[in-house]
């Protein structure tokens, strides 16, 4: 497993002096990744330090770096991250600690990087990288069991849940990057009490409350991926909000599983927040005494002990009538927390998931997508989507300026964010991932 090293050290401060503020989701023990770009330039790749983005392919020209981290970043002088991804983990390290060392207080390289800053508010964000394939799991087993309650209420999880890490396969043509906005999907239903399905617009559109996790260099097909060099494969992780048309699904889920109830859109945050980040919020993986211990493929003494990671999630909530007729930046203020939670209760870890993935000899490649699934925590406050906190529709939540709502109505915009926080080690942010929901389109 990737181990702690210089770049963690939470004493670190940067030249950049908005990443030595409290509460940024970007300090220098963070160096997360993106591709933006402002007006008309091309997208680029960037890493973000503070409110501020270090445009990498300026950088390229000036070749500050030496071996691995200077062969990284002439991959990172690109339009996407795919080509920094496929060269693997020791390329990602070195590039991190030479960032790390070049963005630091007293650094040499300061007058040289200082004009290749873009203020982050001043960009334009794209796809990170060319998403190949996208796979969703279903690894919180408190989501599991309280959706599975709803429709079975005396045998919520299926046999295998507690065996397997259940997945299926998306669609990564749908997925965009924060700041989309999607119209309402069309599809098939059927009232409990109608007679025969019938075709319109969703009654009961839902947000999924996900973490997205980036396979970097992949394997080649027929090969495995052990479960203890899964942290050489995972480039690094997302939030994600995986949208569900509940009615939709619920007619059409069985006997194949999710289609169209779950293609229409998905909704990522621009950073990926690499994994060595993450090293100081690993944390034990447990799971109760009483359930069956994985298989051995799924099973290591490093993931029994730092296979968890603790990053805490939260959903909030804006409707047209919280926006009114304020100033944007009052807009972004007046929003209604959900719910939180944390990552460290998910059943399978990330790890085990890639294990699994994989397990058949399924070649995975850079940019690949896993969605862990919903993550919902032990608390019913905790519930990552719609379907959980209002019971399946049957409890509506109040919120404080006097609206209601059991499923999202055209207008609202979701917004979900992510951070890791403890005594002794540096805050990492994920920034956020927001998308609005549109009215359906007319039929033709």
């Amino acid at each position: 497993m990737i181990s702690l090293n210089e770049t963690h050290d939470a004493s670190l401060t940067s030249w950049v002096n908005c990443a030595n503020q409290s509460g940024t989701d970007f300090p220098i023990q963070n160096l997360p990744f993106a591709v933006f770009k402002t007006g008309t330039e091309p997208f680029r790749c960037g890493v973000a330090i503070g409110n501020q983005i270090l445009d990498l392919k300026a950088i390229s020209t000036l070749k500050p770096f030496e071996g691995k981290a200077a062969e990284a970043l002439t991959a990172c002088a690109s339009e996407t991250l795919n080509p920094f991804m496929d060269l693997g983990f020791e390329h990602w390290s070195a590039m991190r600690l030479s960032l790390s060392r070049a963005l630091r207080a007293g650094s040499d390289l300061e007058s040289q990087l200082k004009p290749c800053l873009i203020p982050m508010d001043k960009a334009e964000f794209a796809l990170p990288c060319q998403i190949r394939d996208y796979t969703d799991f279903y690894s919180s087993i408190y989501h599991a069991t309280a959706v599975g309650s709803l429709f079975r209420p005396d045998n919520p999880l299926l046999p295998n849940y507690k065996w397997v890490p259940i997945g299926y396969h998306g669609r990564a043509s749908s997925i965009e990057v924060t700041g989309q906005s999607f119209h309402r999907p069309v599809g098939q239903t059927k009232a409990p009490d109608a007679e025969q399905p019938s075709f319109g617009p969703c009654k009961r559109l839902d947000y999924e409350l996900e973490m997205g996790v980036f396979i970097g260099q992949g394997n080649t097909l027929g090969d495995a991926i052990p479960l203890q060099k899964t942290d050489q494969h995972i480039f690094g992780m997302c939030l994600l909000n995986d949208w569900s048309a509940r009615d939709m699904q619920a007619w059409e889920y069985q006997p194949l599983g999710p289609f169209l109830a779950k293609s229409f859109a998905s909704t990522i945050s621009p950073w990926i927040v690499t994994l060595e980040a993450l090293a100081p919020y690993r944390t034990e993986y447990q799971r109760p005494a009483a359930d069956p211990k994985p298989l051995p493929y799924l099973s290591s003494d490093e993931n029994s002990s730092l296979g968890a990671l603790d990053i805490q999630l939260e959903v909030l909530l804006q409707t047209p009538a919280m926006k009114g007729s304020q100033t944007p930046v009052a807009q972004k203020q007046c929003m209604e927390k959900l719910s939180q939670s944390s990552f460290r209760h998910s059943y399978w870890t990330i790890g085990q998931m890639v294990a699994h993935h994989a397990s058949n000899g399924c070649n995975l490649q850079s940019g690949d997508l896993l969605g862990t699934g919903t993550q919902s925590g032990p608390k019913p406050e905790e519930a990552g989507s719609l379907l959980e906190l209002t019971k399946g529709g049957k409890q509506p939540l109040n919120l404080t300026n006097g609206e209601q709502r059991t499923f999202l109505q055209d207008g609202d915009t979701v917004v979900m964010r992510g951070w890791c926080e403890k005594e002794g080690a540096a805050r990492i942010g994920f920034g956020e991932v927001a998308a609005t929901l549109l009215p359906a389109k007319a039929a033709n």
